[in-house]
């Protein structure tokens, strides 16, 4: 399988209850690189990439966080970009 990257919106609840560091620390444990960021409209946006099975458990694992409420996620497949890490901006 092939690498992928999403560009994805995340709506709820998801500033302020460690959204951000989750999905750092989940990304990282799982390989998977790219950037998450809070926006300024209270949404959370997110760029990740690897095997799409890996990204699905990175949003598993978000999802059942008792902090963080997804309400709604825009995604975007976009181009893949060279990097070696991920990074809570």
């Amino acid at each position: 399988m092939a690498d992928i990257r999403k560009r994805m919106t995340f709506y709820g609840r998801v500033q302020g209850v460690g959204f951000r560091y989750t999905a750092k620390h989940l990304a990282r444990s799982l390989g998977l690189t790219g950037w998450v960021e809070n926006q300024w409209d209270g949404t959370v946006l997110l760029e990740v990439q690897g095997r799409e099975a890996l990204i699905y458990k990175l949003m598993e694992g978000l999802n059942h966080n008792p902090f963080i409420t997804i309400d709604w996620i825009d995604t975007k497949d976009i181009p893949l970009e060279q990097e070696s890490g991920f990074d809570a901006r």
